[in-house]
């Protein structure tokens, strides 16, 4: 029991995910400034931004259900950790591994986006409303792709576990090079998961002040904003695990390549980000069902043979 409570709230749960957020932040902000020929913030700027705004008093609109109000970015929060807990870290097994965990870490990495539309809908501010209008539209584009993306080298894998997942292109590595199509519509999937450029247009500054989190001050934004650094450490932890299996018995040298191969996926989606312009919200939902599924799909296709040929 006393060991189970750790694992939550400290390793490889709460405290870690933040702390280890909060530096997947400065260095995507960092990787960003120079990109653009920029100095870039301190390291230690990410957490005075989150304690200034612990610090900062919490409005909540008149017309607002104050309970909801307030317990959608505790959901958020509570549901990207939740889903870490069923990624491997320092070794091929996750923490509380199971068939089928894969299913259960991508709806509940579903979750965040619901709050994201709650809490513009439930605003009564019209910047937010059409920022939560445009999160859930997104949300119909990229979640196809991307479960396509991660069901895939399962299919070949031949089971639903992340760890098992991992495990068995741990066994058969060259087996990941059929993968690199689903890889690469992961990637840019993942960039829409997470409102990132070229489509953060839920959160389009110059367009909708703040989007869906207009309303939003205090602690409240503080730990939205953490929900959404956490989800982005979660899906590169995930990235990591399904298509760069290299694992070790040594915990510590298995923390160490987790580290390594998760900064990996935040510099490529850092350079993403980087390289790409704001598109429109049309576009995103084009490109994603007539490019990025069918992409998906043929890679399930391939795998589905390879898996009856062996």
């Amino acid at each position: 029991m006393a060991l189970s409570l750790f694992n939550i709230l400290i390793f490889p749960g709460f405290l870690f995910l933040g702390v280890y957020s909060l530096a997947f932040e400065y260095i995507d902000r960092i990787i960003y400034a120079r990109m653009q020929n920029r100095q870039g913030p301190p390291w230690f700027q990410p957490l005075a931004d989150f304690l200034k705004l612990v610090g900062k008093e919490t409005i909540i609109p008149e017309d607002a259900d104050k309970n909801i109000f307030k317990a959608l970015p505790i959901f958020a929060m509570a549901a990207v950790t939740a889903a870490f807990l069923y990624v491997p870290i320092t070794g091929v097994n996750s923490l509380f591994p199971f068939e089928g965990d894969l299913i259960v870490v991508l709806y509940l990495l579903t979750i965040p986006t619901l709050t994201f539309f709650l809490a513009g809908w439930m605003s009564s501010s019209l910047y937010s409303t059409i920022g939560a209008v445009r999160a859930m539209t997104q949300l119909f584009s990229y979640e196809v792709p991307l479960f396509m993306a991660l069901l895939a080298p399962a299919i070949l894998a031949g089971t639903w576990s992340l760890s098992g997942i991992a495990a068995y292109y741990h066994a058969n590595p060259l087996w990941i090079l059929v993968n690199i199509p689903a890889f690469l519509v992961a990637i840019v999937a993942i960039q829409g998961k997470l409102e990132r450029l070229p489509f953060d247009m839920p959160e389009a500054e110059t367009e909708l002040c703040a989007g869906t989190f207009t309303e939003y001050s205090g602690r409240l934004l503080a730990i939205f904003r953490m929900a959404i650094d956490a989800e982005l450490v979660v899906v590169a932890a995930i990235v990591a695990a399904v298509f760069f299996p290299i694992f070790v018995a040594n915990a510590w040298l298995g923390f160490l390549i987790f580290v390594i191969k998760t900064l990996v996926v935040a510099f490529i989606l850092a350079i993403f980000r980087s390289v790409m312009a704001r598109i429109r919200i049309e576009q995103m939902v084009i490109f994603c069902w007539k490019y990025l599924t069918p992409v998906a799909l043929l890679q399930i296709v391939i795998n589905i043979v390879i898996k009856g040929v062996l």
